[in-house]
């Protein structure tokens, strides 16, 4: 299998940071940056294992820019 980058966003909820991929809808959270984005790896990697599963290049954005909004 040939490895991608994905882009991930973190942020702070609470006492606990999410890490969500842009590429998939999928999501984990740790007690540090380090530990929610290392548990997205993992999650990520068992998502990966079933070999029918591929990663569309039409979800994955290029050239993204982190905006904030307010709601």
């Amino acid at each position: 299998m040939i490895k991608k980058m994905l882009p991930v966003v973190v942020w702070k909820e609470g006492k606990w940071f999410v890490a969500k991929t842009l590429g998939f809808e999928l999501a984990s959270q740790g007690k540090t940056k380090d530990d929610a984005v290392k548990n997205l790896q993992e999650a990520l990697d068992l998502l990966l294992e079933d070999e029918g599963v591929e990663i569309p290049h039409s979800i994955i954005p290029q050239n993204t820019e982190i905006k904030q909004i307010y709601a």
